[in-house]
């Protein structure tokens, strides 16, 4: 099948659009002062806003987009507890106990973020599903059932190893050679998921001002001059919540983030049952690779969603659709002749130590970083700033007063993506 038969008919934004579009919010005459202002209207920045709303502060959030235009409803909906570094990695760095509670924060933006869903009652086919993290090669298996056995006891993880002989049960495919269940890890549809965010922001009296991009920040006695592109802000306290999207507003922190291109594609429905087969009890799934792909079951189990890095700067769908459906259907050759419905792609933000980060730098406070893994965490973290905005002593956490790191010569532009991006593809067909 060629490129065009593939993309025939093909949406060029991302699938979870369809039954929860960006809405139409008004454009908001901005009020002269507020207690907060929030640069972002993604996960991170909502949730900041919904505590220092309840919390009562006036507070006003805008976007330069409409709101949750970004990864937030551009993400693949796998909520995992998203620290990256393994406990060895991280007690190395920053001694056992502190690695401790780095791993444990992870684990409470889970379990946060699903009681969040719980009692706020939005409706977002929130589910604890597991997530089957597999093994790309025989080196990467073992590594995987060797980290499950040295992880501290005290962090109680519930996972399990899976054999290559029992791989069946878990993915249609024998492209891996086992690898891990972690049974709490969850699906959410992630559009609706920020629909219900907003809505309970707005109810308890944020301001959201989409299309509205913040283009200078300056101090002003005891607060901050936000201009926007509807004239200027007044605010007590400031909270940049960009990820994957911050630029030249806040030049120290683009320092220390990398935009990199999230990438995902949609089948067309699939034909009756074979998605049991491919995807038999619903898991989401990632795999060991460095270039990693992630995917799972469309909530209502008619699609595949699959997603991952595959170019360092593309940002043309039509172009990076083909390159995703043909590792797809290295995966799963039943797909090599579906067609894609839809084809998006977003930028999340890596750091050079693989952790999230949120604190304050000359009187802004920021949370970002989440490197590919945001959706508990930028909920989670956004609420700790916001908490951490109030004043409040439960916003402070493990991560608190790590350094923010940055690299010479690096000033927001990753031109060091594309031969890193080449080298860890070479590095995923060696056996290591």
């Amino acid at each position: 099948m060629t490129n065009e038969e593939l993309m025939i008919q093909c949406k060029t934004k991302p699938y979870w659009w369809d039954d929860a579009p960006r809405p139409a919010l008004p454009d908001l005459a901005l009020p002269a002062t507020v207690d907060v202002l929030v640069v972002g209207a993604g996960y991170t920045g909502l949730h900041a806003a919904l505590q220092t709303a309840r919390g009562g502060r006036s507070t006003l959030v805008v976007d330069a987009e409409e709101a949750g235009w970004g990864c937030s409803t551009r993400n693949g909906g796998q909520v995992s507890t998203s620290i990256k570094p393994g406990f060895d990695q991280l007690a190395k760095r920053h001694g056992e106990q502190l690695a401790l509670g780095i791993l444990r924060e992870g684990q409470q933006s889970l379990e946060w973020v699903a009681e969040f869903v719980r009692s706020e009652g939005i409706d977002c086919d929130f589910a604890q599903v597991g997530r089957f993290h597999a093994a790309h090669n025989a080196a990467q298996y073992q590594a995987l059932a060797d980290k499950l056995k040295l992880q501290p006891a005290n962090l109680n993880i519930k996972a399990h190893v899976v054999t290559r002989s029992e791989q069946r049960q878990e993915l249609g495919s024998d492209a891996y050679c086992g690898g891990v269940v972690y049974e709490q890890h969850c699906s959410v549809h992630p559009a609706r998921y920020h629909q219900g965010l907003l809505a309970r922001a707005q109810a308890a009296g944020v301001l959201v001002a989409p299309r509205c991009p913040a283009t200078a920040i300056a101090k002003q006695g005891q607060q901050f001059r936000v201009s926007t592109a509807r004239g200027d802000v007044l605010a007590r306290d400031v909270v940049i919540a960009t990820n994957g999207y911050t630029g030249n507003l806040t030049p120290w922190l683009a320092r220390r983030v990398i935009p990199i291109g999230s990438y995902m594609i949609a089948t067309e429905a699939l034909p009756e049952g074979l998605m049991d087969r491919l995807i038999p009890k619903n898991r989401i799934v990632s795999d060991t690779r460095k270039v990693v792909f992630y995917y799972r079951a469309s909530p209502d189990r008619q699609r595949i969603l699959f997603g991952g890095r595959v170019s360092h700067q593309e940002t043309d769908p039509r172009v990076s659709g083909p390159k995703l459906h043909a590792d797809m259907a290295a995966i799963f050759p039943e797909l090599a002749a579906v067609r894609i419905s839809h084809s998006w792609c977003g930028f999340v933000a890596y750091t050079f130590d693989e952790l999230m980060h949120l604190g304050k730098h000359d009187g802004l406070h920021y949370a970002m970083g989440y490197c590919g893994a945001g959706v508990g965490t930028a909920s989670y973290f956004g609420m700790r700033i916001g908490q951490q905005v109030l004043g409040l002593k439960e916003g402070q956490t493990a991560l608190d007063g790590l350094a923010f790191q940055t690299r010479p010569l690096y000033s927001g532009n990753p031109w060091f993506l594309a031969p890193s991006v080449a080298y860890y593809r070479l590095r995923d067909r060696l056996p290591i």
